[in-house]
């Protein structure tokens, strides 16, 4: 599929909102088995997950990934080992990932079978670590998990997570990993904070957003949509590639005296297809 917009939380206790969840829009439903979950309900948790892959017709609809418990615990083993048969599990989304050794016993639960995982950092070793997470061959996409980080590292200022994404953002793009979506906004409510704080993240190189309401997800959706000053800048540049015949190599000037080469081409067809995908 191309590069989800939208990622889903649903808990795994709350089977019946599966199919709602994979109803929503979401280019990702994520099954949560860890901290949405009370602590009581997180094997019948697990349980509904593996029946729920099982029975789904795997490359329909929304992929589906599922967090699983912290992977240094016995409970989180035991997901993993559980959901290595589940034949519709498109991805697998780590929590409190610290270093590239955490991901061994992935590889020891799930063999040859080459699923996919997505590395949330959590923790100031994760972040140190972050280079060598994202090199990782089982790794797919980085996520920041900024509620654990503001609590571990004291932050109480939203701009001092700018250096934090930036930094994920540069791992991820540096061992050709897809971009890295931001962290939920808890509150549902608070529709203009989150398509404020979605364009904040679309000027750091962030793409889309996991969501823990689907009333948030047509908002996302709309928060990533190049604005219509983009898309008629990108429609002149890619006009005026296409009369040039530019095709990889070269530059061409604009008529309001601006120079743009491939790469600038490039990055404007991306934001046609975009728009064309969103809208």
């Amino acid at each position: 599929m191309s590069m989800p917009i939208t990622w889903l939380y649903v808990p795994g206790d709350r089977p019946e909102r599966f199919a709602k969840a994979a109803a929503s829009g979401a280019d990702v439903v994520i099954i949560d088995l860890e901290d949405a979950v009370d602590a009581a309900r997180k094997d019948e948790a697990r349980e509904n997950a593996v029946r729920h892959l099982a029975a789904r017709d795997a490359g329909a609809g929304p992929a589906f990934h599922v967090r699983v418990n912290d992977l240094a615990t016995r409970r989180g083993r035991e997901d993993l080992r559980a959901l290595a048969d589940a034949p519709g599990l498109d991805a697998l989304r780590l929590p409190k990932v610290d270093s590239a050794d955490d991901l061994a016993v992935v590889d020891e639960a799930f063999g040859d079978r080459p699923t996919v995982a997505h590395a949330l950092l959590e923790s100031a070793r994760g972040l140190a670590n972050v280079e060598a997470i994202a090199a990782h061959p089982r790794v797919a996409g980085l996520a920041l998990g900024e509620q654990d980080l503001a609590a571990a590292l004291s932050i109480g200022l939203e701009s001092a997570f700018d250096q934090l994404r930036l930094r994920v953002v540069l791992a991820a793009a540096a061992a050709g990993l897809g971009p890295v979506p931001m962290s939920v906004h808890p509150d549902v409510r608070d529709e203009a904070g989150l398509i404020a704080s979605c364009a904040h993240g679309r000027g750091l190189g962030m793409f889309g957003r996991t969501a823990i309401h689907p009333r948030q997800i047509p908002l996302i959706r709309a928060a990533f949509r190049p604005t219509p000053e983009e898309i008629g800048r990108a429609r002149e540049v890619v006009d005026a590639a296409d009369r040039a015949g530019l095709d990889g190599v070269g530059a061409l000037a604009l008529p309001d005296g601006r120079f743009v080469d491939a790469p600038i081409v490039t990055k404007a067809r991306g934001i046609l297809a975009l728009a064309d995908r969103i809208s």
